[in-house]
């Protein structure tokens, strides 16, 4: 039953941090190899390898009622955003990438009212407000500059929102089936892509497969094992909660760029601190304030 999270449900919330903060700067290597669309169809092609026997073995529960919210979740919360992020990353640091992918819970939030009928208190829009306000701060140079790239992000972060409350439309199924299953409409157009793709340049790379390991790494951890645990985590609480992992995944993104070379700020210790109160403000109350509990199709 869902309520108020409970330990492991943080417990897989810090996970998820710890996985996809490290994540920009393993596509800021992959990079240095690859375009950013062969990094989105191997990230893609190589999660749906991994997790294809899953797929076969529950293939069946496909039907028309949840069809439609499979190919969502796979297309548009997953496929897309693969090829955004590092397409944005070939101009922006992956820290500020990290940075930016906070916006994903305040997109949930609005797309899980404008669209699916849900319900958020006032203490949980305060929360993304803080988050956003903490994530703002990160991204201050003194000079901010808006960047194309950084709509990228944006338009991805969007799509996680519409993805993650799709999860919860679907009947019967844990988290590991419906990654499992949204993969197997994606995979196979992910590998098509990569038959007809020009990998002259990648060879000429003296470190390509090196950054292949890297993009290999990224697709296992930061897509396989990781969107398991984050549908996982939507079933037993929510999107909204599942979401803020975008507010502490940049801590980890930030670390990873000082020690790329970055410096950090005392103004970006106290974004951190404003990141974690909106977590915390976030993931407050109970459930059925957040997302109605009588949704016909809630898992």
């Amino acid at each position: 039953m869902k309520g108020k999270p409970d330990l492991l449900n943080w417990l897989i919330l810090a996970l998820l941090s710890l996985i996809w903060g490290s994540s920009f700067i393993l596509m800021k290597r992959g990079l240095e190899s690859f375009n950013a669309m062969q990094i989105g169809s191997l990230r893609i092609f190589i999660t749906f390898i991994v997790l294809l026997p899953v797929a076969l073995h529950h293939i069946k529960k496909i039907n028309r009622y949840n069809i439609l919210s499979l190919i969502i979740i796979g297309a548009v919360g997953n496929a897309l955003p693969a090829v955004l992020f590092p397409a944005a990353q070939t101009r922006l640091d992956s820290a500020v990438a990290g940075m930016l992918n906070s916006l994903t819970p305040l997109f949930t939030l609005l797309v899980g009212i404008s669209l699916f009928n849900r319900k958020a208190t006032w203490h949980q829009v305060a929360g993304i407000i803080l988050g956003l306000t903490g994530a703002a701060g990160l991204l201050y140079r003194g000079d901010f500059t808006f960047d194309v790239a950084g709509l990228l992000i944006v338009l991805a972060t969007f799509f996680y929102g519409l993805s993650s409350n799709q999860v919860t439309r679907i009947k019967g199924m844990n988290g590991l089936v419906i990654t499992s299953l949204a993969f197997f409409f994606t995979g196979p157009v992910a590998g098509i892509n990569l038959l007809f793709t020009d990998f002259s340049n990648v060879a000429a790379s003296s470190d390509w497969i090196r950054n292949l390991g890297f993009i290999i790494i990224l697709a296992v951890f930061g897509s396989a094992i990781a969107l398991v645990l984050f549908n996982i985590l939507i079933i037993r609480t929510s999107p909204l909660f599942a979401t803020t992992v975008t507010y502490m995944a940049p801590l980890v993104s930030t670390m990873w760029g000082a020690s790329d070379g970055e410096i950090i700020t005392s103004s970006m210790i106290i974004s951190v601190f404003c990141i974690l109160g909106g977590v915390y403000l976030t993931s407050r109350g109970k459930r059925p304030s957040l997302i109605k509990a009588e949704l016909t199709n809630e898992p």
